[in-house]
C-alpha cells in the first residue's frame, strides 16, 4: 500500500527531474512543477571522502515519537515550515561513513549542520555540489558542517559503489565535507536518521523526501529548524546558516 502511494505521488516529479537531467541548470520555476506544489528553485574525503574535516559521528537508531513541537516561520524562499521534535536530537544516532566505519553524530555537538541526500547523476548535481563546497569552505571554521548521504531512490541517479561515489565527489568537486554510506530516505528501509529528520520537519508532501538534494538545517542543539526543497540552492540557505552560526 505504501509503495503504491509513493509511486502515485512521484509520478509528476519523476518526469520533471528526467528533464532536469538533460538541462543541468534548473530554471527558477521548473516547468515540471505542478502549480499546486511549486518548488522554489533557484564529497568528502578522508573517512568520508576527501575531507580534512575531523567531525563524524553518532548515527541513527531512534525515531522521534513526540512531535508536539512548534511551527517555525519560513525565513527564506524555498524553506518548508518545520516542527521541532521535542525529545530526540541528531546526536542520538550513529551512522556509517562512506568507508563503512561507524560515526557517532554526537561528535557534531555545538555545530550547525546541513544534511543533504546527494546523487552523482542528477540534473541538480553540479550546481549543488559546487555550491555546497563553496558554503562549506566559507563557514567550516565557524562551527558549520555539511553531512552528505548518497541515495539511489530517485531515478536511479546514485548507482555507483561507495568508492565510486567518494572518488566522484572528491575529484570532480573537491568536496571536503563528510560523505556517508548510501542509504534509503523513504520506504520500509529508511535509515533511522532520516526517520528522525522527517518526523522533525514534515514537508508539504508529508514525510516523503521528494528528490535528490533535499536539505535539513540543524542547529547547535541538534534540532531540525528548517527543511528545504531539492531545488533550493545552497546559496539561498546561506543567510539561515549565518544566523545559526552566530548564536
Amino acid at each position: 500500500m505504501a509503495a503504491i502511494a509513493f509511486s502515485t505521488i512521484f509520478s509528476a516529479p519523476l518526469h520533471g527531474f528526467t528533464q532536469a537531467k538533460q538541462n543541468p541548470k534548473p530554471s527558477p520555476s521548473p516547468s515540471w512543477v505542478p502549480s499546486s506544489m511549486a518548488f522554489l528553485t533557484s564529497g568528502n574525503k578522508s573517512s568520508f571522502g576527501c575531507s580534512k574535516s575531523a567531525f563524524f559521528q553518532n548515527g541513527f537508531s531512534l525515531q522521534s515519537s513526540n512531535l508536539s513541537g512548534f511551527l517555525l516561520k519560513s525565513r527564506s524562499s524555498g524553506t518548508v515550515y518545520a516542527r521541532a521534535a521535542t525529545e530526540k536530537t541528531i546526536y542520538d544516532f550513529t551512522v556509517k561513513d562512506i568507508d563503512g566505519k561507524d560515526v557517532s553524530l554526537s561528535k557534531f555537538k555545538g555545530k550547525v549542520l546541513l544534511i543533504v541526500n546527494v546523487a552523482s547523476k542528477c540534473g541538480l548535481t553540479s550546481s549543488n555540489y559546487s555550491e555546497l563546497s563553496h558554503i562549506y569552505e566559507k563557514y567550516k571554521t565557524q562551527g558549520f558542517e555539511i553531512l552528505a548521504f548518497p541515495c539511489n531512490q530517485f531515478g536511479g541517479q546514485e548507482p555507483g559503489s561507495n568508492p565510486e561515489i567518494k572518488q566522484f565527489a572528491c575529484t570532480r568537486f573537491k568536496a571536503e565535507f563528510p560523505i556517508f554510506d548510501k542509504v534509503d530516505v523513504n520506504g520500509p528501509s529508511t535509515a533511522p536518521v532520516y526517520q528522525f529528520l522527517k518526523s522533525s520537519a514534515g514537508g508539504f508532501l508529508g514525510d516523503l523526501i521528494k528528490w535528490n538534494f533535499e536539505k535539513f538545517l540543524v542547529d547547535k542543539n541538534g534540532k531540525v529548524v528548517e527543511r528545504y526543497q531539492p531545488t533550493t540552492s545552497p546559496f539561498q540557505i546561506e543567510k539561515d546558516i549565518q544566523k545559526l552560526v552566530a548564536v
